[in-house]
Protein backbone atom coordinates (compact mmCIF):
# COMPACT_ATOMS: atom_id res chain seq x y z
CA UNK A 1 0.00 0.00 0.00
CA UNK A 2 2.85 2.39 0.80
CA UNK A 3 4.65 1.69 -2.46
CA UNK A 4 1.37 2.05 -4.34
CA UNK A 5 0.74 5.43 -2.72
CA UNK A 6 4.26 6.58 -3.63
CA UNK A 7 3.67 5.49 -7.23
CA UNK A 8 0.77 7.94 -7.41
CA UNK A 9 2.98 10.95 -6.58
CA UNK A 10 3.39 13.60 -9.25
CA UNK A 11 6.84 15.20 -9.69
CA UNK A 12 7.49 18.48 -11.42
CA UNK A 13 7.27 22.26 -11.16
CA UNK A 14 5.87 23.11 -7.70
CA UNK A 15 4.01 26.10 -9.18
CA UNK A 16 1.69 23.52 -10.77
CA UNK A 17 -1.11 22.73 -8.30
CA UNK A 18 -1.20 19.10 -9.49
CA UNK A 19 2.43 18.49 -8.50
CA UNK A 20 3.16 16.71 -5.20
CA UNK A 21 6.98 16.79 -5.13
CA UNK A 22 9.30 19.49 -6.47
CA UNK A 23 13.11 19.65 -6.68
CA UNK A 24 15.42 19.92 -3.67
CA UNK A 25 16.80 23.37 -2.92
CA UNK A 26 20.12 23.33 -4.81
CA UNK A 27 22.78 21.23 -6.54
CA UNK A 28 24.69 20.70 -3.28
CA UNK A 29 21.65 19.19 -1.59
CA UNK A 30 21.03 17.04 -4.67
CA UNK A 31 24.61 15.73 -4.67
CA UNK A 32 24.45 14.81 -0.98
CA UNK A 33 21.18 12.93 -1.40
CA UNK A 34 22.36 11.09 -4.52
CA UNK A 35 25.51 10.03 -2.70
CA UNK A 36 23.42 8.74 0.20
CA UNK A 37 21.05 6.80 -2.06
CA UNK A 38 23.97 5.30 -3.98
CA UNK A 39 25.31 3.82 -0.75
CA UNK A 40 21.91 2.62 0.51
CA UNK A 41 19.78 1.06 -2.22
CA UNK A 42 16.09 1.88 -1.96
CA UNK A 43 13.41 -0.76 -1.66
CA UNK A 44 11.27 1.40 -3.94
CA UNK A 45 12.05 4.57 -5.90
CA UNK A 46 9.78 6.55 -8.17
CA UNK A 47 11.58 6.99 -11.51
CA UNK A 48 12.24 10.47 -12.85
CA UNK A 49 10.55 11.19 -16.17
CA UNK A 50 10.23 14.09 -18.57
CA UNK A 51 11.57 17.39 -17.30
CA UNK A 52 12.35 15.95 -13.86
CA UNK A 53 15.48 14.25 -15.26
CA UNK A 54 16.97 17.77 -15.35
CA UNK A 55 17.57 20.13 -12.43
CA UNK A 56 17.86 19.07 -8.80
CA UNK A 57 15.10 16.46 -8.63
CA UNK A 58 15.55 13.45 -6.35
CA UNK A 59 13.39 10.35 -6.91
CA UNK A 60 11.07 9.79 -3.92
CA UNK A 61 12.63 6.71 -2.30
CA UNK A 62 11.64 4.14 0.32
CA UNK A 63 14.39 2.62 2.50
CA UNK A 64 13.82 -0.03 5.14
CA UNK A 65 16.05 0.13 8.23
CA UNK A 66 17.00 -2.66 10.62
CA UNK A 67 17.72 -0.19 13.46
CA UNK A 68 17.96 3.53 14.14
CA UNK A 69 21.74 3.20 14.25
CA UNK A 70 21.74 2.53 10.49
CA UNK A 71 20.46 6.03 9.77
CA UNK A 72 23.35 7.89 11.32
CA UNK A 73 22.50 11.34 9.94
CA UNK A 74 19.70 13.64 8.91
CA UNK A 75 18.44 12.96 5.37
CA UNK A 76 16.64 16.09 4.21
CA UNK A 77 14.83 15.19 1.02
CA UNK A 78 12.05 12.98 -0.43
CA UNK A 79 13.43 9.85 1.27
CA UNK A 80 11.18 7.83 3.57
CA UNK A 81 12.79 5.45 6.06
CA UNK A 82 10.72 2.63 7.53
CA UNK A 83 11.73 0.83 10.72
CA UNK A 84 9.70 -2.08 12.06
CA UNK A 85 9.73 -2.58 15.84
CA UNK A 86 8.36 -4.92 18.49
CA UNK A 87 5.57 -3.41 20.57
CA UNK A 88 7.42 -4.37 23.76
CA UNK A 89 10.44 -2.35 22.61
CA UNK A 90 8.60 0.89 21.90
CA UNK A 91 10.30 2.60 24.84
CA UNK A 92 13.73 1.73 23.45
CA UNK A 93 12.72 3.10 20.06
CA UNK A 94 11.69 6.46 21.57
CA UNK A 95 15.02 6.59 23.44
CA UNK A 96 16.85 5.91 20.17
CA UNK A 97 14.97 8.74 18.48
CA UNK A 98 15.87 11.09 21.34
CA UNK A 99 19.51 9.99 21.14
CA UNK A 100 19.79 11.27 17.56
CA UNK A 101 19.84 14.79 19.01
CA UNK A 102 17.19 16.06 16.58
CA UNK A 103 13.78 17.07 17.91
CA UNK A 104 11.64 19.09 15.50
CA UNK A 105 8.50 17.14 14.63
CA UNK A 106 6.97 13.79 15.60
CA UNK A 107 3.90 12.09 14.16
CA UNK A 108 1.99 9.31 15.95
CA UNK A 109 -0.86 7.30 14.47
CA UNK A 110 -2.76 5.18 16.98
CA UNK A 111 -6.24 4.72 18.42
CA UNK A 112 -4.79 3.55 21.75
CA UNK A 113 -4.58 6.45 24.21
CA UNK A 114 -1.98 4.69 26.36
CA UNK A 115 0.34 4.32 23.37
CA UNK A 116 -0.12 7.95 22.38
CA UNK A 117 0.60 9.18 25.92
CA UNK A 118 3.58 6.82 26.24
CA UNK A 119 5.26 8.20 23.13
CA UNK A 120 4.40 11.89 23.40
CA UNK A 121 5.37 12.13 27.08
CA UNK A 122 8.83 10.66 26.40
CA UNK A 123 9.76 12.15 23.04
CA UNK A 124 12.02 15.22 23.11
CA UNK A 125 10.42 17.06 20.20
CA UNK A 126 9.05 20.54 19.73
CA UNK A 127 5.90 19.60 17.83
CA UNK A 128 4.02 16.31 18.17
CA UNK A 129 1.03 15.51 15.95
CA UNK A 130 -1.42 12.69 16.63
CA UNK A 131 -3.55 11.09 13.92
CA UNK A 132 -3.04 13.95 11.45
CA UNK A 133 -0.42 15.23 9.03
CA UNK A 134 2.75 16.77 10.43
CA UNK A 135 2.91 19.99 8.39
CA UNK A 136 1.03 23.26 8.31
CA UNK A 137 1.69 24.62 11.81
CA UNK A 138 -0.50 27.67 12.47
CA UNK A 139 0.65 30.67 14.52
CA UNK A 140 -0.90 30.55 17.98
CA UNK A 141 -2.38 27.09 17.35
CA UNK A 142 0.72 24.96 16.81
CA UNK A 143 3.65 27.27 17.76
CA UNK A 144 6.56 25.93 15.73
CA UNK A 145 10.13 25.11 16.75
CA UNK A 146 12.29 22.21 17.85
CA UNK A 147 14.90 21.43 20.46
CA UNK A 148 18.39 20.01 20.56
CA UNK A 149 19.94 20.11 17.08
CA UNK A 150 16.58 21.26 15.70
CA UNK A 151 16.31 24.55 17.57
CA UNK A 152 17.42 26.35 20.70
CA UNK A 153 15.10 29.33 21.05
CA UNK A 154 11.41 30.03 21.69
CA UNK A 155 8.77 28.78 19.31
CA UNK A 156 7.75 31.00 16.41
CA UNK A 157 4.16 31.99 16.98
CA UNK A 158 4.23 31.02 20.66
CA UNK A 159 3.63 33.08 23.82
CA UNK A 160 7.35 33.42 24.63
CA UNK A 161 8.51 34.55 21.19
CA UNK A 162 8.03 38.33 21.47
CA UNK A 163 9.66 38.50 24.91
CA UNK A 164 12.78 36.77 23.58
CA UNK A 165 13.19 39.52 20.97
CA UNK A 166 13.16 42.24 23.67
CA UNK A 167 16.13 43.37 25.73
CA UNK A 168 13.82 43.78 28.70
CA UNK A 169 10.13 44.00 29.43
CA UNK A 170 7.28 42.35 31.33
CA UNK A 171 6.94 38.60 31.62
CA UNK A 172 4.64 37.02 29.01
CA UNK A 173 1.05 36.42 30.06
CA UNK A 174 0.17 32.74 29.66
CA UNK A 175 -3.57 32.86 29.03
CA UNK A 176 -5.61 29.76 29.80
CA UNK A 177 -2.84 28.18 31.85
CA UNK A 178 -3.28 25.17 34.12
CA UNK A 179 -0.64 24.85 36.86
CA UNK A 180 0.68 21.75 38.64
CA UNK A 181 2.48 23.16 41.67
CA UNK A 182 3.78 19.73 42.76
CA UNK A 183 6.55 19.88 40.14
CA UNK A 184 8.14 22.70 42.14
CA UNK A 185 8.54 20.63 45.33
CA UNK A 186 12.33 20.51 44.93
CA UNK A 187 12.49 24.27 44.43
CA UNK A 188 10.38 24.83 47.55
CA UNK A 189 12.70 22.63 49.64
CA UNK A 190 15.67 24.70 48.51
CA UNK A 191 13.88 27.99 49.21
CA UNK A 192 13.14 26.81 52.77
CA UNK A 193 16.84 26.50 53.71
CA UNK A 194 18.19 29.13 56.15
CA UNK A 195 21.01 29.86 53.69
CA UNK A 196 18.37 30.92 51.14
CA UNK A 197 16.75 33.51 53.41
CA UNK A 198 18.78 36.47 52.01
CA UNK A 199 17.50 35.57 48.52
CA UNK A 200 13.85 35.18 49.55
CA UNK A 201 12.62 38.00 47.32
CA UNK A 202 14.42 36.75 44.21
CA UNK A 203 13.34 33.14 44.80
CA UNK A 204 9.71 34.24 45.13
CA UNK A 205 10.04 35.97 41.74
CA UNK A 206 11.57 32.80 40.29
CA UNK A 207 8.69 30.71 41.48
CA UNK A 208 6.13 33.08 40.00
CA UNK A 209 8.06 33.28 36.72
CA UNK A 210 8.57 29.55 36.25
CA UNK A 211 6.65 28.27 33.21
CA UNK A 212 7.33 24.66 34.22
CA UNK A 213 4.05 23.80 36.00
CA UNK A 214 2.04 25.43 33.22
CA UNK A 215 0.08 23.71 30.47
CA UNK A 216 -1.71 25.92 27.97
CA UNK A 217 -4.80 25.03 25.96
CA UNK A 218 -4.44 26.63 22.54
CA UNK A 219 -7.20 27.54 20.06
CA UNK A 220 -7.92 25.39 17.05
CA UNK A 221 -10.62 24.00 14.76
CA UNK A 222 -13.45 21.83 16.02
CA UNK A 223 -12.36 18.21 16.33
CA UNK A 224 -8.74 19.08 17.13
CA UNK A 225 -7.07 19.80 20.48
CA UNK A 226 -3.86 21.77 20.79
CA UNK A 227 -1.79 22.30 23.92
CA UNK A 228 1.58 23.72 24.91
CA UNK A 229 3.69 22.59 27.85
CA UNK A 230 7.22 23.22 29.05
CA UNK A 231 10.08 20.90 29.98
CA UNK A 232 13.60 21.38 31.28
CA UNK A 233 16.26 21.79 28.56
CA UNK A 234 18.85 19.65 30.35
CA UNK A 235 21.69 19.96 32.89
CA UNK A 236 22.43 23.53 33.94
CA UNK A 237 26.11 24.32 34.58
CA UNK A 238 26.41 26.78 37.48
CA UNK A 239 29.72 28.66 37.56
CA UNK A 240 29.85 30.40 40.92
CA UNK A 241 32.41 30.86 43.67
CA UNK A 242 30.06 32.08 46.41
CA UNK A 243 27.06 30.56 48.16
CA UNK A 244 24.64 33.21 46.84
CA UNK A 245 25.57 32.36 43.24
CA UNK A 246 25.24 28.62 43.83
CA UNK A 247 21.84 29.08 45.47
CA UNK A 248 20.61 31.35 42.67
CA UNK A 249 21.84 28.98 39.96
CA UNK A 250 20.41 25.89 41.63
CA UNK A 251 17.10 27.67 42.20
CA UNK A 252 16.94 28.63 38.49
CA UNK A 253 17.61 25.01 37.51
CA UNK A 254 15.00 23.56 39.87
CA UNK A 255 12.39 26.16 38.86
CA UNK A 256 12.69 24.95 35.27
CA UNK A 257 12.84 21.18 35.81
CA UNK A 258 16.58 20.81 35.34
CA UNK A 259 19.44 19.29 37.33
CA UNK A 260 22.39 21.49 38.32
CA UNK A 261 26.07 20.71 37.87
CA UNK A 262 29.08 22.75 39.05
CA UNK A 263 32.85 22.59 39.55
CA UNK A 264 33.78 21.04 42.92
CA UNK A 265 34.50 23.29 45.88
CA UNK A 266 33.88 23.79 49.60
CA UNK A 267 30.73 25.87 49.05
CA UNK A 268 29.22 23.16 46.84
CA UNK A 269 29.97 20.55 49.52
CA UNK A 270 28.45 22.75 52.23
CA UNK A 271 25.27 23.33 50.22
CA UNK A 272 24.90 19.67 49.20
CA UNK A 273 25.16 18.62 52.86
CA UNK A 274 21.92 20.53 53.53
CA UNK A 275 20.02 19.23 50.49
CA UNK A 276 18.08 16.01 49.95
CA UNK A 277 19.66 13.60 47.48
CA UNK A 278 17.28 14.35 44.63
CA UNK A 279 18.20 18.03 44.22
CA UNK A 280 21.90 18.10 45.07
CA UNK A 281 24.42 19.69 42.72
CA UNK A 282 26.49 17.16 40.78
CA UNK A 283 30.14 18.11 40.52
CA UNK A 284 32.20 18.02 37.31
CA UNK A 285 35.99 18.22 37.43
CA UNK A 286 36.41 20.00 34.08
CA UNK A 287 33.53 22.44 33.55
CA UNK A 288 34.81 23.31 30.06
CA UNK A 289 33.95 19.79 28.89
CA UNK A 290 30.73 19.46 30.90
CA UNK A 291 27.67 17.96 29.21
CA UNK A 292 25.16 20.76 29.75
CA UNK A 293 22.30 22.55 28.01
CA UNK A 294 22.69 25.99 29.64
CA UNK A 295 25.48 27.82 31.50
CA UNK A 296 24.80 30.32 34.31
CA UNK A 297 27.77 32.53 35.19
CA UNK A 298 28.34 34.29 38.53
CA UNK A 299 31.32 35.98 40.21
CA UNK A 300 34.28 35.33 39.93
CA UNK A 301 33.86 33.43 36.62
CA UNK A 302 34.21 35.29 33.31
CA UNK A 303 31.12 35.11 31.09
CA UNK A 304 33.07 36.10 27.96
CA UNK A 305 35.51 33.23 28.46
CA UNK A 306 32.62 30.80 28.89
CA UNK A 307 30.94 32.09 25.73
CA UNK A 308 34.07 31.52 23.67
CA UNK A 309 34.49 27.98 25.03
CA UNK A 310 30.91 26.86 24.45
CA UNK A 311 30.52 28.64 21.10
CA UNK A 312 33.10 26.33 19.51
CA UNK A 313 31.67 23.07 20.86
CA UNK A 314 30.01 20.52 18.61
CA UNK A 315 26.30 19.86 19.06
CA UNK A 316 23.38 22.10 20.05
CA UNK A 317 24.01 25.73 20.90
CA UNK A 318 24.57 26.27 24.64
CA UNK A 319 23.33 29.64 25.99
CA UNK A 320 25.69 31.35 28.43
CA UNK A 321 23.68 33.63 30.72
CA UNK A 322 25.15 36.13 33.18
CA UNK A 323 22.06 38.27 33.75
CA UNK A 324 20.05 35.97 35.98
CA UNK A 325 16.74 37.81 36.11
CA UNK A 326 13.37 36.00 36.37
CA UNK A 327 12.86 36.32 32.59
CA UNK A 328 16.05 34.31 32.07
CA UNK A 329 14.15 31.23 33.28
CA UNK A 330 12.38 31.17 29.91
CA UNK A 331 15.71 30.26 28.27
CA UNK A 332 16.06 27.19 30.52
CA UNK A 333 12.95 25.42 29.23
CA UNK A 334 11.91 23.72 26.00
CA UNK A 335 8.45 24.30 24.57
CA UNK A 336 6.51 21.26 23.38
CA UNK A 337 3.29 21.49 21.38
CA UNK A 338 0.82 18.60 21.07
CA UNK A 339 -1.83 18.62 18.35
CA UNK A 340 -4.41 15.82 18.36
CA UNK A 341 -7.01 15.07 15.69
CA UNK A 342 -9.87 13.91 17.92
CA UNK A 343 -12.11 13.03 14.98
CA UNK A 344 -9.70 10.30 13.82
CA UNK A 345 -10.08 8.54 17.18
CA UNK A 346 -13.88 8.51 17.17
CA UNK A 347 -14.76 12.15 17.63
CA UNK A 348 -14.44 14.93 20.17
CA UNK A 349 -16.37 13.99 23.30
CA UNK A 350 -16.78 17.68 24.21
CA UNK A 351 -19.07 18.12 21.19
CA UNK A 352 -21.61 15.81 22.82
CA UNK A 353 -22.11 18.27 25.67
CA UNK A 354 -23.10 21.18 23.40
Amino acid sequence: MLEGAMAELSLGDPSDIDVDVGPVIDAEAEAGLRDYLARRPARFALPLRGNTVHGSFIPPSLIELGSMAELGREVFGPVLHVLRFDREKLGGLVEALNATGYGLTLGVHSRIDETIDFVTSRAHVGNAYVNRNIIGAVVGVQPFGGEGLSGTGPKAGGPLYLRRLMREGPMPRLEGARRDESVLDGFDRLAALPEAAPLAGLLAEYRAASPLPVALTLPGPVGETNSLRFAGRGPVLVLAGEMSGLLTGLAAALATGNAAIAPPGPEVDRLNARLPTGIRIRTVEDWRAADCAVVLVFTPFDAMEARKIFAFREGPLVPVIDRIEPAALLRLVAERTLSVNEAAAGGNAELMTI
